[in-house]
C-alpha cells in the first residue's frame, strides 16, 4: 500500500506540474482572483455571475478572467489539493510503519512541509498578482516536490547498484549536472513568468545578432511587479531580451555538460540505460525549445517543453540515485 501510494502520488505530482505550466501559458493564473476558492465559491460554476460581471467590466473574455480560465485555475488547485492529501497520507504511513519499512520517515515529512509552503506560494501567486519571483518560486517548488517524490519512489525499488568503481567518481559530477538543470529550469521559469519567451524570434541569433542590446539590471531584478521595474516603470524590451538570451546561453552550457556527463555514465556498467533515457529526454527538450521559437510559442509545444523539463529532472534524479547505491560485496 505504501509503495503503490507513492507511485500514484509521483504520477499526480507530474500532472500538477504540467497543469501548472498549462495554467501559466493560458494566462489563467488570475482566472479566479482569490484563494483558495473562486470568488469565495467552491467551483467556477457556482461563481458564474461574478465571473460574468468581471468579464463585462474588462471588456470581454480576453482579459485575465473568463469562465475557461477560471476552470483551468481551479482544476490546478483541485489536483494540488489531492496531491497534498496523498503526501500527508504517505507521511503518516511512513511514521506508523517506520520499523516495518526500515526507512526513515524524514523525507516524507519534509515533503509535507514543502507542500504547505507550495500552498502558501500558490496563494501569494494570486494575491500578489503574478509577481514574477513568486511564480518562479512556485514553479521551483513544484519541481522540487517532483524530484523528492521520485527519490522516495526509487527507495521502494530494488535497483541493481553499478558494479564499476568509476561510479563513485561520477557522483559529484552527476550532482552538479542536477544543480545546473535546476538553475536552467529557474531561468526557464523566469522567462515564462516575465512573458519573455518570444523576446527573440530568430535562431540561432537574437534580433540578427549574437549579442543584442540587453538590460540585465532590470531584467533580473527579483523584487518587482509583473512587467514593471522596481521603480514602477514599464519593463523594457531590452530587459526581456536579456532574460531570454540568458536562458538560451544556459541551455547551451547545460547541453554540453550533460552530454559529457551522460557519455561518461553510459560507460559505467549498470548505468547505460539511465544515461540513454536522460540523453533521449535532453535531445527532445532541445528540439522542443527550438520548436517554441519556430511555432511562435504554440501552446502544445510550450506545455510539452515544460513537461519534458520535469521528466529530464526525474531522469537526473534517477541517475544520481543509481550512482549513490553501494556496490554489492
Amino acid at each position: 500500500m505504501f509503495k503503490n501510494t507513492i507511485f500514484i502520488t509521483l504520477a499526480l505530482t507530474f500532472a500538477v506540474v504540467v497543469m501548472g505550466a498549462y495554467v501559466r501559458l493560458t494566462d489563467a493564473g488570475l482566472g479566479c482572483p482569490d484563494w483558495p476558492g473562486c470568488y469565495g465559491r467552491i467551483t467556477p460554476k457556482h461563481a458564474a455571475q461574478d465571473i460574468a460581471k468581471t468579464v463585462a467590466e474588462q471588456g470581454g473574455p480576453h482579459g485575465p478572467v473568463s469562465m475557461q480560465k477560471a476552470w483551468n485555475e481551479m482544476a490546478h488547485r483541485y489536483l494540488a489539493g489531492m496531491l497534498g492529501l496523498l503526501i500527508l497520507a504517505i507521511a503518516i504511513m511512513a511514521w506508523a510503519w517506520r520499523e516495518r519499512l526500515a526507512q526513515t520517515p524524514l523525507l516524507a515529512t519534509g515533503l509535507v512541509v514543502l507542500v504547505i509552503f507550495q500552498a502558501v506560494l500558490g496563494m501569494w501567486t494570486v494575491t500578489l498578482l503574478l509577481k514574477p519571483v513568486i511564480v518562479t518560486l512556485h514553479l521551483l517548488g513544484g519541481m522540487a516536490t517532483l524530484a523528492l517524490m521520485a527519490w522516495l519512489a526509487l527507495r521502494q525499488m530494488q535497483l541493481v547498484p553499478p558494479d564499476s568503481q568509476r561510479a563513485r567518481g561520477l557522483r559529484p559530477w552527476a550532482m552538479l549536472g542536477l544543480l545546473l538543470l535546476v538553475a536552467q529550469i529557474a531561468l526557464g521559469g523566469w522567462v515564462s513568468t516575465n512573458y519573455a519567451a518570444l523576446a527573440c524570434i530568430d535562431l540561432p541569433t537574437c534580433h540578427g545578432e549574437w549579442m543584442p542590446r540587453m538590460d540585465f539590471r532590470h531584467g533580473f531584478q527579483l523584487v518587482r511587479e509583473l512587467g514593471m521595474t522596481a521603480a514602477g516603470e514599464r519593463l523594457s524590451y531590452d530587459a526581456l531580451t536579456a532574460i531570454h538570451w540568458t536562458h538560451r546561453v544556459g541551455a547551451l552550457v547545460l547541453t554540453i555538460y550533460l552530454a559529457a556527463l551522460l557519455i561518461a555514465a553510459g560507460r559505467v556498467m549498470g548505468m547505460r540505460r539511465y544515461a540513454l533515457a536522460a540523453g533521449g529526454l535532453l535531445a527532445v527538450q532541445i528540439a522542443l525549445g527550438i520548436a517554441n521559437i519556430l511555432t511562435g510559442l504554440n501552446l502544445t509545444v510550450a506545455v510539452a517543453h515544460n513537461a519534458c523539463a520535469a521528466l529530464l529532472l526525474v531522469a537526473l534524479v534517477v541517475l544520481n540515485f543509481a550512482l549513490s547505491l553501494q556496490p554489492r560485496r
